[in-house]
């Protein structure tokens, strides 16, 4: 998890380092739009990010290209960095079915990167674990541990990277990598992790103007919850024996306040996945804007159609309007997907995300609302306090409408998130983050399901 990701697809932090190392998930109002006066102690405007979630924006680095070359100035062995960050999580899930999931878990993850050797090729490597405090058989399933509440310890990062231009940087191996479908899901004990061979880079950068790109092949998948990597046309649910990887091909164009980007993914005989995504902000007043999101995905069977044995298609559409004033933000969304192209009686095409967090505008906590002719809408409000408290607060509501699949129901997701980042020195690198889940689901019976999850992160080194 040391040194710049492959693409350069950090997730969005309020202080990026020059060099970037293991970073704690951080919920949604940490990320900060508009920097906040550090001299006064205001706090900064919060993001709506989900945790767990990459956007377009945030899929090509934000950082100066010369901050993504910074280690090209370290030499070898000398210049080795390390990075070491314990985690502890609680998950306890009350299921639809009633029944319950829960896991107690310490772990975390090291890892070291070097400088680069003949300012070319620099090396790096990164350890996940995640050990059992507590979770019974009975309780299986918080995905903390691996089936059976066993717990687990794997190389999730194996790779090099290469300085090819100044501006071009290629990654080859295992490592990390966060787009809108293929990300790290980091929202658990230990990402999701790739083995790829990918190109980043970057052209006419200004203050005003900037367009970032990336493409490459990802070939094997590690699951969160997993200590070996496997094909990501197994980890999309195709048959055994059909072992196929994903073409990834994308660009994000930024300038002044406006932002487009598009990705393509490609899968053979699998899947093709289009996402796109323009944002624009609207500057008012000091501290306050008003922002605007749109996005679109299109998915649909590839070749042979190896995955589901038939043809199938299926988009979704979302919109997003916010007004951020200072240390508040206020969001509304609303996300339609399409029934789709009908595959077996009487049911329609969900939209799939087999290898990351959904990016929807409405996917938050515990349900994505891209169920098959399901409508959604969400209202969030999220509030930073002063940063001297390190506090930061969002809550959340989702209304998913019925979808078109036979024995599915309308949906309501309530989440209430809680965060403190230490700011004194003896505890600085400590974040807790309290998450808080409940989603009442229409249909004959009352069904609810609820989720709370209590972490621990602290960045060691």
């Amino acid at each position: 998890m040391i040194g710049s990701r492959a693409w350069g697809l950090d997730a969005p932090t309020p202080e990026p380092a020059p060099t970037a190392t293991a970073q704690a998930p951080v919920a949604a109002p940490a990320g900060s739009e508009d920097a906040a006066d550090s001299d006064t102690g205001e706090a900064a405007t919060p993001d709506s990010l989900e945790q767990g979630q990459t956007q377009l924006p945030e899929s090509f680095d934000r950082r100066p290209i010369a901050a993504l070359l910074h280690e090209s100035r370290l030499v070898g062995l000398r210049d080795t960095t390390f990075s070491v960050q314990l985690r502890s999580f609680d998950l306890d899930r009350e299921n639809f079915d009633t029944s319950q999931s829960e896991s107690w878990t310490l772990g975390g993850s090291a890892g070291f990167k070097t400088g680069y050797f003949g300012q070319f090729v620099a090396l790096g490597s990164t350890v996940y674990t995640s050990q059992r405090l507590y979770g019974p058989e009975d309780k299986d399933g918080a995905q903390l541990l691996q089936t059976g509440q066993k717990p687990y310890t794997v190389v999730g990062e194996l790779y090099a990277q290469f300085k090819l231009t100044d501006e071009i940087l290629a990654t080859a191996g295992l490592h990390e990598l966060n787009t809108p479908f293929i990300n790290t899901r980091d929202s658990l004990m230990t990402p999701q992790t790739f083995q790829l061979y990918a190109v980043q880079g970057a052209a006419g950068n200004t203050d005003e103007m900037s367009l970032r790109f990336g493409g490459g092949y990802v070939e094997k998948i590690k699951l969160r919850n997993s200590d070996d990597f496997q094909s990501m046309s197994t980890a999309a649910g195709a048959p055994v024996g059909v072992d196929r990887g994903v073409y990834v091909a994308g660009a994000n164009f930024k300038t002044g306040a406006l932002s487009i980007g598009a990705i393509d993914y490609y899968s053979s005989d699998i899947i093709n996945i289009f996402y796109s995504e323009t944002k624009y902000s609207l500057p008012i007043i000091d501290r306050l804007s008003l922002r605007f999101g749109a996005q679109y995905t299109d998915q649909r069977s590839a070749g042979d159609d190896l995955l589901t044995g038939k043809p199938f298609s299926t988009h979704q559409y979302g919109l997003k309007v916010e007004v951020a004033l200072g240390p508040a933000l206020l969001t509304t969304a609303r996300t339609l997907t399409a029934t789709g192209t009908l595959t077996t009686g009487n049911s329609g095409t969900d939209i799939r995300s087999p290898w990351g967090g959904y990016p929807g505008y409405t996917a938050v906590q515990i349900e994505n609302f891209y169920r098959a002719g399901e409508d959604a809408t969400l209202l969030r409000a999220a509030y930073n306090f002063p940063r001297v408290t390190g506090l930061s607060i969002y809550g959340l509501w989702v209304k998913g409408s019925t979808p078109h699949e036979a024995k599915q129901y309308a949906q309501t997701e309530y989440d209430l998130n809680l965060q403190w980042v230490a700011s004194r020195r003896l505890l600085k690198g400590l974040t807790l983050l309290a998450r808080y889940g409940h989603v009442a689901q229409d249909g004959p019976s009352d069904q609810h399901e609820n989720e709370l999850r209590l972490v621990l992160y602290y960045q060691l080194r």
